[in-house]
């Protein structure tokens, strides 16, 4: 971390008392505590206060992610990685492909709770408990929980009514609980973003090299979890600079040409006392040495699929960045102004409450972490709102750092006189009212809504399509059950194969083919075609609706049809 980040009254004490029997340890373990703490004007809360805040808020997190995790169908990319983990799990084969889909930390985080379950019940446990919709959720809805965690270590960096509040806008956020429950790679990626930042924190307010390494293993696992790893490092490494140049610029500002000379000694001292603190120059090269091949050797093993597709793995890792750059179908291209317009759907409180607390730290900047989750928060909206591709769920990128800075408006508020606080009370209980709200609305109801409102739900599988899987178990029930035979004609059916898993005769054709086998599913404007090849053969099998079908996302409705003689033993 940056020497811009001292407190200079706390270093005017360190340069006067470096002749006490303090020692040096001591002291600057001591202004490691105190550095950059938020100063309020209000008593902080009481240590059981904050117990039983942290308590609440998590338990909320929890509910609000993991109460029922198989409501919601998967959608189309849930559909893809499931079947990525389908094969890890049975065949133990993944091969990491740059040209379509992101890292493999997902899979392998996936596969513990299948490979567990077979290690002690054996294989068809495995499929039936192991491999199962909620366990595969469980997975990013754990490090959702496990981000709201992670805030609270800022506590040191931002107080206790700043850091409440920021996690308790993560724990309610609806696109952050949504994409929770989602078997996608955005919660581990904002996870391991987060952890970047604690662990860095940690190791310079505490010098101790094993945060140090922390920071590493958090950056190494990013980079293995999703390409945009790339845009995340570039973003914090910006705030960074940005931050200590802007304290720099208000510090030249405020002082005298001799001042500043000594204010520039000082700051020199932060950094030799750092480096001392942790053994000296050579010592703090070593661990940043060991970190990097930390950082090299995760990736490897993982790219390499644990050394299964070594060296294709490596080679293609770097190639997904060439392949990135190129990215955009022309549905995800949106222009630049989109994210604010998505947040302002559906994130609206926590975008109004950050760039309160953006405000409030550029104009007053006393706090310089929340300068730097200011500059994080909308460094990152600038620099996705730059690229062509955008989908809903890269917002969760800039959620994270828009509630911690929010939390510091909140911490801001609190501060004021009691009329001001009544006021800013009101605000924050309405913020967090809507943010509740939209959840609810979004997570356990219009889940599979589509309109422009519901900005999350981005061509999403309608829940017509849990209909349909479970019309298909009742036809296999009368035939031959897990082996009854089904040809899917239609060329958009994911995620299906998910759904189908356990099935061991399923074909996916996607166009029309010649069948005998009892079920056949196509697409709704196959209809004529089917009519007229298989009329005399299969029936359709209504779905309760005018048109016979099921929806399987906008646009896309799938027909179910059985073979007459079906059953009949084949």
């Amino acid at each position: 971390m940056s020497n811009s980040f001292l407190d200079t009254k706390r270093l005017e004490k360190l340069v006067s008392t470096r002749s006490t029997k303090s020692s040096p340890s001591k002291t600057v373990r001591d202004k490691a505590a105190t550095v950059n703490a938020p100063v309020t004007a209000r008593g902080e809360f009481s240590e059981t206060t904050w117990w039983i805040g942290v308590v609440a808020i998590l338990c909320l997190g929890a509910v609000l992610r993991l109460y029922n995790l198989n409501l919601v169908p998967l959608h189309h990319d849930e559909g893809v990685n499931g079947n990525f983990l389908v094969r890890l799990v049975r065949e133990n084969i993944y091969h990491y492909d740059p040209a379509n889909y992101h890292g493999p930390t997902l899979y392998y985080f996936a596969a513990i709770i299948p490979w567990v379950t077979k290690l002690l019940f054996g294989a068809a446990a495995r499929d039936e408990y192991g491999l199962t919709t909620f366990n595969i959720r469980l997975i990013p809805a754990l490090f959702g929980l496990g981000t709201i965690a992670l805030i609270f270590c800022l506590r040191r960096r931002l107080g206790t009514v700043a850091t409440l509040s920021a996690a308790l806008f993560v724990a309610v956020s609806p696109g952050a609980v949504y994409l929770s429950r989602y078997f996608i790679h955005e919660t581990q990626f904002v996870f391991f973003t987060l952890g970047i930042v604690v662990a860095g924190l940690r190791f310079y307010d505490e010098r101790r090299p094993h945060h140090l390494i922390l920071a590493f293993v958090s950056a190494a696992l990013l980079f293995a979890t999703k390409e945009t790893a790339m845009i995340s490092a570039a973003v914090l490494f910006l705030a960074l600079v940005l931050t200590n140049i802007y304290k720099r610029l208000v510090k030249r500002s405020r002082v005298s040409t001799k001042q500043r000379k000594k204010t520039q000694t000082e700051a020199g001292l932060g950094l030799t006392e750092l480096v001392e603190e942790i053994g000296g120059t050579s010592t703090l090269l070593l661990w940043i040495l060991l970190g990097s091949v930390l950082f090299v050797a995760i990736n490897i093993v993982f790219y390499s699929s644990f050394f299964s597709n070594y060296p294709q793995g490596i080679y293609d890792s770097l190639k997904t960045f060439d392949f990135w750059t190129k990215t955009g179908k022309a549905q995800h291209v949106h222009p630049p102004v989109t994210y604010i317009h998505w947040l302002v759907f559906q994130e609206a409180p926590l975008l109004f409450l950050g760039a309160i607390g953006a405000v409030f730290a550029v104009l007053k900047p006393k706090n310089s972490f929340a300068l730097f989750s200011a500059m994080w928060a909308f460094g990152l909206i600038a620099a996705y709102s730059l690229v062509p591709y955008k989908t809903p769920w890269l917002q969760l990128n800039f959620i994270i750092p828009l509630a911690i800075i929010a939390g510091y408006a909140v911490q801001t508020f609190y501060q004021l006189d009691l009329n001001q606080l009544r006021f800013a009370v009101t605000v924050v209980v309405i913020a967090i009212g809507i943010s509740f709200y939209q959840t609810i609305d979004l997570n356990f109801f219009n889940y599979d809504n589509d309109s422009e409102y519901y900005v999350y739900v981005y061509a999403h599988t309608k829940r017509d399509t849990v209909q349909l899987v479970n019309e298909i178990d009742k036809l296999a029930q009368q035939n031959q059950k897990n082996l009854t035979g089904i040809t899917i004609v239609s060329p958009d059916y994911w995620p299906l194969p998910w759904y189908l898993r356990n099935y061991s005769r399923v074909g996916y054709f996607a166009q029309m083919t010649t069948s005998n086998e009892p079920i056949i599913i196509a697409s709704e404007t196959q209809k004529a075609e089917m009519d007229q090849r298989y009329g005399e053969l299969y029936q359709l099998v209504p779905s309760g609706k005018g048109d016979g079908g099921f929806a399987l996302r906008p646009g896309v409705n799938l027909l179910l049809y059985e073979r007459k003689t079906s059953l009949v033993n084949q």
